[in-house]
């Protein structure tokens, strides 16, 4: 029989890839009680045998953690950091859900509208937002990289009272001192949509983050893209909010495309001074050969805007050749991303 004791102070970070284990390395030195889970045991072998390796211009540190694997949880907790891929995200709720007290909650630290999925397994009122964007990569068992400082931001996806969102702001603060903590967590998820629509794109080619962004023969792919996920974010009554870069406005439906020109060049001009040059979408082609989180960030948006009668051509051909390099189809190439520019 499971054990139903509830773990007051535990922190389980379900997930402890780039974004769940450079969290839980930090909020571990600091003092916090943290429990890591994953799936690759080989990656909790190590963790558990020689620490959790923190590498990168920001800081480099080894921490000791506790990890295990799914099985190996005991007992309930208040607070659950989710941090697995998009993709993964029902499965892993459903998993979690027999260690979630009765009075705890959930955070999604994870790209994507995953809060929907979340709520729908466990409810609204259990369920906390969260903006991530800083730049951390899984590079072997044992070990992150953490690229870049970048914005952090939490708060409660219902009108409810922030009482959760509070405390996970405050661990939050713990690795990002200028995490925010919002009333329009919406606003900042629907922004790094189509921050990340864009970032998808880049994943089309072997080419860094930024010179993807410095093509201007590709620039008005990109802001077909943010055009795309602005249109749909209007139509869910959403104002979607900025960062490192990207502006929402500057593709509103009557913004001037000089605006977007100039968004894009601070998108490239941002991702200069990162140690990650590619984003996780190109690594997961490119490097881990699996598959991306395509379906679960960027299809939904076509989904969601067919609901709201609102087209998404740009965002389904981007799916479609993500699948293609995904499945052998096609290379991640110059050559793939000029198949965007067509009509």
């Amino acid at each position: 029989m499971q054990d139903s004791v509830t773990n007051q102070n535990t922190i389980l970070i379900w997930g402890a890839g780039a974004i769940g284990g450079t969290l839980g390395a930090y909020l571990a030195r600091a003092g916090e009680d943290v429990l890591l889970v994953d799936i690759v045991e080989q990656h909790v072998e190590a963790m558990n045998r020689d620490g959790l390796v923190i590498d990168g211009p920001v800081e480099a540190f080894t921490q000791r953690v506790r990890a295990t694997t799914p099985e190996g949880v005991r007992g309930q907790f208040k607070r659950i950091i989710l941090a697995v891929k998009a993709h993964h995200t029902r499965d892993a709720v459903r998993a979690l859900k027999p260690h979630l007290a009765k009075d705890g909650s959930v955070l999604s630290a994870q790209n994507g509208l995953n809060e929907i999925v979340i709520a729908e397994e466990i409810g609204q009122e259990r369920t906390v937002g969260c903006f991530v964007n800083f730049g951390a990569d899984w590079l072997e068992p044992g070990r992150i990289l953490f690229g870049n400082r970048a914005t952090v931001a939490v708060g409660e996806i219902s009108d409810s009272e922030p009482r959760a969102a509070r405390d996970y702001h405050r661990l939050l603060s713990i690795f990002e001192p200028d995490a925010v903590l919002t009333d329009n967590i919406w606003g900042y998820l629907w922004g790094k949509l189509g921050y990340g629509a864009i970032l998808f794109a880049t994943a089309l080619t072997n080419e860094s983050m930024s010179d993807n962004l410095a093509s201007q023969r590709h620039f008005q792919v990109f802001n077909r893209l943010g055009r795309e996920v602005m249109a749909v974010a209007l139509a869910r009554h959403v104002t979607p909010l900025g960062f490192n870069g990207f502006d929402p406005a500057a593709f509103m439906p009557d913004a001037d495309e000089n605006a977007a020109r100039r968004s894009v060049a601070d998108m490239e001009e941002f991702n200069r001074h990162t140690a990650k040059t590619h984003s996780g979408i190109w690594r997961d082609l490119a490097v881990r050969k699996r598959k991306t989180e395509v379906d679960a960030q960027i299809a939904i948006i076509a989904t969601l805007g067919a609901e709201a009668r609102v087209k998404t051509p740009t965002i389904d051909r981007l799916v479609e050749l993500i699948h293609d390099i995904e499945d052998g189809r096609r290379e991640q190439s110059w050559v793939t991303l000029d198949l965007m520019l067509q009509p």
